[in-house]
């Protein structure tokens, strides 16, 4: 038989392993810092260091610079391995390499600027998006090319993940992302209200699912067995655990909304698939410790095995509480307080981190050709990590259910115990300084763990061309007459790839449509109109300061939250918001109806200067800023004419006067900010923020402050 030979590239995966833990450091470090600043307002440092614009870097760092790029130095290690082929071109690893890395630098520069569409996990402005996308076509063409010319009949049931995760990805990444531009850093979504909730919600779950779970899920069907010396446990486990974990994650977006405006029937189907999840979750978490059988005793004495048992660990115990999560009684307490953000940081931390690094330990060896610096930093590395997590996790969730328990009380006269939301705040700060600390020593033994790498890496010496041979594939397959069934499409690439396409494509499509097509699904409300000129200013100022991030704009129907904020929101009130602000987490007080509270724009103004000047107990970051920087008004005809084109119904012309009707809102504010004692110009910032602020909740009492001026009434 003839043997080819050929030579495996190992340069591209010492890059990608590289960028991994120096973007892990980065990432945790910034971690650490916002959570700082929870417990130390002054650790803000406006403009451009805020939690609000902070806490987005720290999730792209982590999601797409340290995940990421393990990602891509797992498949780029295992894939030409499996396959038993090179990378198929060697100039496509390198733009992806350099392609990602410009990614991530971009990303960080544009959030602390303020420039972002305020969507979860797909913050990043339309140019990113694109130079996104690019990138990962180039990726795609990349492993596509190596599989198609692969030396190895069936593929290997990590690569069946790592195909799934690209396509998917790919599709999330572009619905998600549709928007139309207003300037080189502004654009607006297509969607708006509950449509956009929607989307941004299938797409930030599966998110999760496809980029931090199903190729982690391939690589720990790759690297677990190599590191036990195991084959996987199940065949037959890894086919259900492969397809139906992909079909039903799809569809578990809408438990992010529950009690939202969005319909009843989305949030019942999302809760219905959630909960289904939980089979092939843990189907894949025993398929992983079970591959350990009578191996155990390697993991007493080999630090890669207790990372990755504690990893997959993690993974069972996050993919059984997002079920429990997505039940209506337990999401009332989970959402909008930290029991979630515990919840993603085990799976970040646990699942993604401990997975990362083991990886790294058993790879870095490997391609330098030597042995880990040291065993004993790797296992300090192993139980400060583990002690971080415990510290980060545990004390959140106690946060959780206090809250949760302070808010819900009321007196025997049947009014709120705790009528003021920050109460409850300062109940829980404790557990925040015990969160930070968890970061630190999280931190601190990703730090060492780095360290030990390095040493490593300088005592070995890289094989950039790592020699290899095999025979070539064969012209003709003959099946076995026991074969099983799913082995035929183990040997066509292209069908497992439009099979993952349809099968992940049934959810989005069958929820969408619905939400999109039949009027009812969103009713509309008279009173509720556009923003004025000066509003959409003042929203777009919110949204780059990243106020969504500890606020949100969702009153749910609950006793407790109608008596604290007022009357529950409705679907028909975000029609016109490009893009819905409903948030995902309550670090202040919901503000859907804070313009119906009748707060004086001079408290706006002292609040946004100095948060602890008009309340004691704030932990809110001051914007000084806003009282100095100028309003760019240029922008208005553009964003007027954008929202437009969406549906917004400003009339035909209105364009062209909204910066007459911005100045002579801004002067009314202005005039009644001086008469509070308050000089400032109407050209500020600040202006154009208290009037959205005054705004919100106004409509659903029919009380809009939008008018259509008498020109063009009568022209139109």
């Amino acid at each position: 038989m003839e043997i080819e030979k050929f030579s495996y590239d190992n340069k591209i995966v010492r890059n990608f392993a590289y960028a991994t833990f120096i973007w892990g450091l980065v990432g945790l470090l910034v971690g650490l810092i916002v959570a700082l600043q929870l417990v130390i307002p002054d650790l803000n440092f406006p403009e451009y260091f805020t939690f609000g614009r902070m806490r987005p870097l720290h999730t792209n760092a982590v999601v797409f610079a340290f995940v990421g790029n393990g990602i891509f130095m797992g498949v780029y290690y295992s894939l030409q391995r499996l396959c038993k082929a090179r990378m198929w071109n060697d100039t496509l690893s390198a733009i992806h390499f350099w392609g990602w890395q410009l990614i991530i630098v971009l990303a960080a520069v544009t959030l602390l600027m303020g420039f972002t569409s305020s969507k979860e996990y797909a913050e990043l402005e339309w140019p990113i998006d694109v130079l996104i996308t690019i990138i990962w076509v180039i990726f795609g063409i990349n492993i596509f090319g190596t599989i198609l010319t692969r030396r190895v009949q069936h593929l290997y049931v990590a690569i069946w993940f790592y195909i799934a995760t690209w396509i998917t990805v790919a599709m999330l990444h572009i619905v998600n992302s549709l928007a139309i531009p207003v300037t080189l850093f502004k654009s607006y979504p297509i969607y708006a209200g509950v449509q956009d909730a929607l989307v941004q919600w299938w797409y930030g779950h599966n998110a999760v699912a496809f980029f931090l779970t199903t190729p982690y899920l391939g690589l720990m069907y790759y690297f677990l067995p190599k590191a036990a010396g195991r084959p996987v446990y199940s065949y037959r486990l890894s086919i259900i655990h492969f397809w139906s974990l992909i079909f039903l994650y799809i569809w578990a977006g809408p438990h992010h909304l529950l009690y939202t405006a969005l319909p009843d029937w989305a949030q019942s189907l999302g809760t219905v698939f959630s909960i289904m999840l939980l089979a092939p979750s843990w189907g894949g978490m025993i398929n992983g410790l079970l591959t350990l059988r009578g191996a155990w005793d390697k993991v007493r004495d080999d630090v890669v095995l207790k990372f990755y048992v504690v990893a997959v660990t993690a993974y069972g115990m996050a993919t059984f509480e997002g079920p429990m999560l997505s039940i209506k009684s337990v999401n009332a307490i989970s959402h909008y307080t930290d029991w979630t953000i515990a919840h993603v940081h085990i799976g970040a931390l646990g699942w993604n981190g401990f997975l990362t690094f083991g990886v790294l330990f058993w790879l870095i060896p490997k391609i330098f050709r030597t042995e880990l610096y040291s065993r004993k930093l790797a296992n300090i590395h192993f139980w400060l990590g583990t002690l971080g997590i415990l510290f980060y996790a545990v004390p959140l969730y106690w946060s959780a259910w206090t809250q949760w328990s302070l808010l819900g009380q009321f007196k025997p006269e049947g009014v709120l115990m705790y009528p003021n939301f920050l109460d409850t705040l300062s109940a829980i700060l404790p557990m925040y300084y015990l969160r930070a600390f968890g970061g630190f020593l999280y931190l601190l033994g990703a730090v060492i763990g780095v360290v030990n790498l390095v040493k490593t890496v300088q005592q070995g010496k890289l094989e950039a061309n790592e020699a290899a041979e095999a025979p070539p594939l064969p012209k003709e397959y003959k099946p076995h007459s026991n074969e099983h069934w799913h082995r035929w499409i183990e040997r066509k690439p292209v069908q497992m790839l439009i099979g993952s396409l349809v099968v992940v494509a049934i959810g989005g499509i069958i929820e969408f449509a619905p939400t999109f097509l039949i009027e009812s699904n969103v009713p509309t409300i008279a009173s509720v109109k556009p923003y004025t000129p000066l509003e959409l200013q003042g929203r777009d100022i919110y949204v780059r300061e990243g106020c969504y991030v500890c606020h949100s704009q969702m009153v749910r129907p609950f006793r407790e939250e109608v008596a604290r904020y007022g009357e529950y929101s409705k679907a028909g009130e975000f029609v016109y918001d490009h893009p819905f602000q409903w948030g995902s987490k309550r670090t202040g007080p919901d503000l859907a109806r804070v313009g119906t509270r009748n707060l004086p724009n001079s408290w706006h103004y002292n609040h946004m200067d100095n948060p602890r000047s008009v309340a004691e107990q704030s932990i809110m970051p001051p914007y000084p800023h806003l009282l100095d920087n100028d309003l760019d008004i240029h922008t208005t005809k553009k964003k007027i004419q954008v929202m437009q084109k969406l549906g917004v119904p400003y009339p035909k012309g209105y364009e062209d006067i909204a910066n007459d009707e911005l100045m002579k809102q801004a002067k009314g504010i202005q005039a009644d900010l001086k008469m509070n004692g308050i000089t400032t110009s109407e050209k500020k910032e600040i202006i154009a923020l208290i009037a959205y602020m005054q705004r919100l909740g106004k409509d659903i009492k029919g009380e809009s402050t939008f008018r259509i001026p008498a020109s063009l009434k009568n022209a139109n």
